[in-house]
């Protein structure tokens, strides 16, 4: 019996504290970035932004959250209901396992996987189908339209992301996140890569349904697109999965390009900075951007949309994966 707690129990008790220590965080960070983004946006536009439930409006998402949470839960009635509910739980759930394979320091992370890239591209692939789940489920003309919209925006984009990946592990010569990251000790990567860096950041608000890549949400035509048919807490989840995706992929973007958890000097006092306390500034510096586009930038055509994917993004990261291996081919660099 004593056998049976050591091997079995304590290690996943262990394992369990560990998930609760990166969930509730991220919680409370997902219902903070919407008061980030509207007192960001506020200031930009000169208005004051929430400023009412709580001491600076601090208390704000709070209140969005209970409000949210005593509506009622409207069922279409042509609905395939369980379906219908299902989807936001997917969408909800991608944003969160995703940080299972992210480092936020040295030797913290929950799991180091040797194939933590891959781990993360499947995650994000996997995101269409909460998206196509509501479409279908809602048995909605309009619902179905934005999810098809949303589905074919995603998939476009995450073969740029795709391949700009494959530029880091060219250079790296790793598919685990903590080597990616100990790879940049000497030099960042957004540096020799940063026209893939502007790529990335572009790609990844495509890939989030985010300004001004927000399509499938353009009121005018889609009638508020995928979603259309859900209220209540239903809802809520989609909003809190756009938000842990936009996380999620700021994360993502300070591993692979921003060095992580490293100072960008490895003198005092940078030195004295705990790894995590630059990984989060360099994530609220991608978000900072997210929120800055959203508050500046006109909403892309739907052609528009599609032309950058295909006719720009594509032939440059392709490009590039090219340029990449044959400079470090030809420098002798080349990761054995």
């Amino acid at each position: 019996m004593v056998e049976f707690w050591g091997d079995y129990i304590w290690p996943a008790v262990w394992i369990a504290l560990l998930i609760v220590a990166i969930v509730v965080p991220l919680l409370l960070a997902i219902a903070y970035l919407t008061y980030a983004e509207r007192k960001v946006i506020a200031a930009m536009q000169l208005r004051q932004g929430p400023m009412v439930v709580g001491p600076f409006g601090l208390l704000q998402p709070i209140a969005d959250g209970l409000k949210l949470l005593a509506k009622e839960t409207v069922l279409p009635s042509g609905a395939n209901k369980v379906v219908f509910l299902l989807a936001p739980m997917v969408t909800f759930t991608l944003a969160l396992i995703g940080w299972a394979v992210i480092p936020f320091d040295e030797g913290m992370v929950l799991a180091d996987i040797n194939v933590g890239v891959l781990y993360l591209l499947a995650i994000s692939s996997l995101g269409v189908y909460g998206i196509i789940m509501a479409g279908w489920a809602s048995n909605s003309r309009y619902a179905f339209l934005g999810a098809l919209r949303s589905a074919a925006q995603m998939v476009s984009y995450e073969i740029a992301i795709g391949l700009i990946i494959i530029n880091v592990l060219i250079t790296a010569g790793s598919l685990n996140l903590s080597e990616i990251v100990q790879a940049q000790e000497n030099l960042w990567y957004f540096i020799p890569h940063f026209p893939m860096f502007a790529i990335f950041v572009a790609s990844i608000l495509a890939e989030t349904n985010r300004h001004p890549f927000d399509l499938p949400e353009a009121e005018a035509e889609l009638v508020a697109g995928y979603n259309v048919e859900y209220s209540s807490m239903a809802f809520a989840l989609f909003f809190l999965g756009e938000y842990g995706n936009m996380i999620l992929m700021s994360a993502i973007c300070s591993v692979l390009f921003l060095g992580g958890w490293l100072p960008p000097f490895d003198l005092a006092p940078f030195t004295w900075i705990p790894g995590p306390i630059w990984f989060i500034a360099k994530i609220s510096l991608i978000l900072f951007i997210f929120i800055w586009a959203r508050a500046t930038l006109p909403r892309y055509r739907y052609d528009q949309l599609m032309r950058l994917g295909w006719k720009v993004f594509l032939p440059a990261s392709l490009l590039w994966v090219v340029v990449t291996s044959g400079f470090l081919v030809a420098t002798g660099n080349l990761p054995g």
